[in-house]
């Protein structure tokens, strides 16, 4: 059996390697590195995908949340509400533009945004929310764009875990995760459903107004060489992580198939584990496993960790802090209002899952995980 890893990098390259390597050395040969045609060909290609009128490529998914937040000309002070439970890059760029960031809590079983909550922290000072799409699966945009719509909010997706995914409104109306709001952003890190080799993110809009501006903040806030409209940043995709999306993004429904018949595999094997509560698929967004998190129950969360390390089964704690409490944006606040995100922290653990699982792999974790709840019954 293959080692097994928690994301299989290299495999999924090897079976597109002709490919990459060739349009690679397409983009050394072109010596367009910045701003060449593979950038702007990705960009036109993404929008088909997305069904989004704009994409705007940048240098990494957390530079995309900071420019959107950059876009829509903020005052020091003013507050969005965000997840408490999430990666860091979601609170940072907001702390970075001194606007003040209001954190809550997070639905139990699918572990995004929740919406009484949300309601409870407008204030007048709030002027954003930042729904995070995490592990693979939308947040409840229908309830969060019509509380946003009813304040008078505008809404960034952060969409860096649930590229592909679908949510569908009420009649049927689906829409691809990232392209609800006001603004979504994305991250192409490498080990993400669409990854790319180094760093690379963008922005999605429909807005004209709101493309225009981003693509001027992203390129030193330039629209004409050496004429600075806008205060800006230097983040660009480059043609070299371009190409390489390029080749990878016919294939993502792929990828997140494979990944959803993974995520199959694991339901299956721990349908009857009362101690495992199994990832919960909301039934208005499809899920794309970016990672797949069980919950544990019997309070040996840490135990099994280490028990799957042992059998050389790496199992990640996403995430072990709640960002309330780090130390870089700790907030006072009342345990009874994070009762969820508090939960959640004790009991995650996140098994391997990506493209090139094979079932002798996917047999070997279950087994292990069961043998492990199996000897905790008794």
């Amino acid at each position: 059996m293959k080692k097994i890893q928690m994301v299989d990098l290299q495999t999924q390259y090897f079976k597109i390697k002709s490919d990459v390597d060739n349009a690679v050395l397409n983009v050394l040969e072109s010596a367009a590195f910045i701003n060449g045609p593979e950038v702007k060909s990705f960009q036109s290609e993404l929008e088909s995908y997305l069904d989004v009128k704009h994409v705007i490529p940048c240098a990494n998914g957390t530079d995309a949340l900071q420019i959107a937040l950059m876009a829509l000309g903020l005052e020091e002070g003013d507050e969005v509400i965000t997840a408490d439970f999430t990666f860091a890059a979601t609170v940072e760029v907001i702390h970075l533009l001194k606007l003040k960031a209001v954190l809550i809590d997070v639905d139990y079983d699918t572990f995004t945004m929740d919406t009484e909550k949300l309601k409870a922290a407008i204030t007048p000072r709030t002027k954003v929310i930042i729904p995070v799409h995490l592990f693979g699966q939308c947040a409840n945009m229908q309830d969060i764009l019509k509380i946003a719509e009813a304040n008078k909010l505008e809404v960034i997706e952060d969409n860096a875990q649930a590229i592909g995914a679908e949510f569908t409104f009420a009649g049927g109306r689906a829409h691809k995760a990232g392209t609800m709001g006001t603004m979504g952003t994305t991250s192409f890190f490498p080990s993400k459903n669409l990854g790319c080799y180094g760093d690379g993110g963008a922005i999605f809009t429909n807005s004209d107004e709101l493309a225009h501006k981003l693509r001027g903040i992203v390129n030193h806030g330039m629209y004409e060489r050496y004429y600075h409209d806008e205060v800006g940043v230097n983040s660009r995709l480059d043609s070299v992580q371009a190409t390489v999306l390029r080749k990878k993004l016919p294939l993502l429904d792929g990828y997140n198939e494979a990944r959803r018949k993974a995520a199959d595999y694991y339901d299956e094997a721990f349908a009857d584990q009362p101690d495992l509560l199994t990832p919960v698929r909301a039934d208005y967004s499809t899920h794309v496993f970016h990672q797949y998190t069980l919950r544990i129950l019997n309070g040996k969360r840490n135990e099994l960790q280490k028990f799957l390390a042992e059998k050389e089964i790496p199992a990640m704690i996403y995430y072990p802090v709640a960002l309330r409490k780090q130390k870089a944006y700790f907030q006072d606040s009342d345990p009874a209002d994070f009762k969820n995100t508090d939960l959640l922290l004790d009991q995650v653990l996140s098994l391997p899952m990506h493209t090139e699982l094979e079932e002798e792999q996917l047999k070997y974790i279950t087994d292990s995980v069961l043998e492990f709840m199996t000897a905790q019954q008794h």
